[in-house]
């Protein structure tokens, strides 16, 4: 080959890559439009009007179905009290709280017991889901719906079933050591349960950063807005998947992810599946699928569901040294995930989950991340080399960046119209700044995480660093 006939060959395959990035981007987006779209006409057209905790307490007291709520903590010593607290405070007819000391080295366990007047009792598993030891259960002197249970570290899925087996109630809800629960989540969550004819296995419900706001007592007085931008930049990521995603793949029937933050499950469900899955790093995404494919291959009828309203308040990593190890971990359990269940995909045994919904994710995780990344080098440097027109990378940069601002913004203002949970104008601007600025560099970061999770997942890495925390209310 000459030097001739091999730079052409190369300039044809700058412009083939350039062309597939901008299609993927731009395919990618066209989804989260739609996206949009639909929540906006679901919140128009299907949400009523929030109540208030005492309304939905006199309507629901006697149709609520008995919960427990599991926190799985692995050193959580700066907010497991906090967090406790508010579990124990929460409005709701009948719930116990299972705190699950997944090994912790460090006082997790020891603030505990100081804090609860926890003793050590005698607690007989149901289902035992776990595959590490469990070493001791303590119930508290001063509380007595709240259960402690110690056990050898096999991180939150582990942690999750092994609290799973200890409950007791029809319905369970799984959520982060670190995160708050509002005083009537539960009883917003829990309200599709009471209509439900028996088919409902599932919902999730919208989570908010805690960063920035005033939490005292395990409780939260009031909501406010961090002073640093990163924290900022996942308020708006978070308003994006679960206001405008979630709402509208619920909507679809093709929800795919609860947030391991917070989910409400049928206990019955879980134990006939097995639990979560202790090989994977991203166990709420496996699990959903699995649940998917579960009531699919049995062929049975069943609902996952969604609540719009917040429901919970978690801690987000407050600078990037933290955000790095949970994005590249999010993105090889989505692989990992993938992997397992490849059969699904464009399976019509499985129906719109198999036609549309699984596609979807690989679009988001396996050819988003490296397109995008790539079409911000590639189509550029195309163009400065004159292998391109100028205007195709124009509109890829349309088509991300200035498209990424308008769906964040999009969905500030579909938050702002429907749930208005921002605490003054001021705040409001500083969010729709943040929508803008994420995409001129946070965004291109978070795409390089990304791709450090891709490469983890084909070494086979399986290593888990823990996300550092200030603790509730300190950031």
């Amino acid at each position: 080959m000459s030097w001739e006939q091999f730079q052409i060959l190369a300039a044809n395959g700058i412009m083939w890559v350039a062309f597939a990035c901008f299609i993927i981007v731009a395919l990618r987006n066209g989804i989260s439009l739609i996206q949009l779209l639909i929540a906006a006409w679901v919140f128009v057209t299907r949400v009523r009007p929030s109540e208030g905790a005492r309304d939905l307490w006199h309507r629901y007291a006697d149709l609520a179905l008995p919960i427990t709520v599991i926190a799985p903590a692995f050193n959580e010593e700066l907010s497991i009290v906090q967090s406790t607290k508010a579990l124990l405070a929460l409005e709701y007819p009948e719930h116990e709280v299972i705190v699950v000391n997944d090994g912790s080295s460090d006082s997790t366990l020891d603030v505990l017991i100081e804090a609860f007047g926890m003793e050590e009792t005698q607690r007989t598993q149901i289902a035992a889901l776990q595959v590490t030891e469990v070493y001791r259960t303590f119930h508290s002197r001063r509380y007595p719906n709240l259960l402690v249970v110690d056990k050898e570290n096999g991180r939150k899925a582990d942690a999750a079933n092994a609290g799973i087996g200890f409950a007791r109630t029809p319905l369970v809800c799984i959520i982060d050591a670190d995160s708050i629960i509002e005083p009537d989540g539960l009883l917003r969550a829990a309200e599709p349960f009471m209509y439900d004819d028996g088919r409902l296995v599932a919902v999730g419900g919208a989570i908010r950063i805690a960063n920035g706001c005033t939490i005292r007592g395990g409780s939260l007085q009031k909501i406010g807005i961090a002073d640093t931008m990163v924290p900022r930049f996942q308020v708006v990521e978070y308003l994006r998947a679960f206001l405008m995603n979630r709402v509208a793949n619920a909507h679809m029937n093709t929800l795919m992810l609860i947030s391991g933050a917070f989910g409400l499950f049928r206990r019955s469900t879980l134990v006939e599946m097995g639990g979560y899955r202790h090989d994977t790093v991203g166990e709420d995404l496996e699990l959903v699928v699995r649940m998917h494919r579960h009531m699919r291959d049995q062929k049975r009828d069943y609902r996952i569901d969604f609540v719009p309203d917040i429901v919970c308040w978690t801690e987000a990593p407050a600078e990037l040294d933290g955000l790095d190890n949970q994005r590249a971990r999010w993105q090889q359990g989505a692989l990992e995930t993938l992997q397992r269940h490849r059969g699904m995909i464009l399976n019509p045994r499985y129906g719109r989950i198999g036609l549309l919904a699984m596609p979807q994710i690989v679009l988001e995780d396996i050819f988003g991340p490296p397109a995008e990344l790539l079409g911000y080098l590639v189509l550029p440097a195309a163009a400065l080399l004159g292998l391109l027109d100028p205007m195709m990378a124009v509109a890829f940069f349309f088509v991300s960046v200035v498209f990424g601002c308008v769906l964040s913004l999009g969905t500030l203002a579909l938050e702002e119209q429907q749930l208005r949970r921002t605490p003054n104008a001021k705040d409001l601007l500083r969010l729709g700044a943040a929508a803008v600025l994420e995409n001129f560099g946070y965004r291109q970061i978070n795409l390089w995480y990304r791709m450090a999770g891709i490469r983890r997942y084909f070494r086979n890495d399986t290593s888990w660093a823990a996300v550092p925390r200030v603790g509730l209310g300190k950031s």
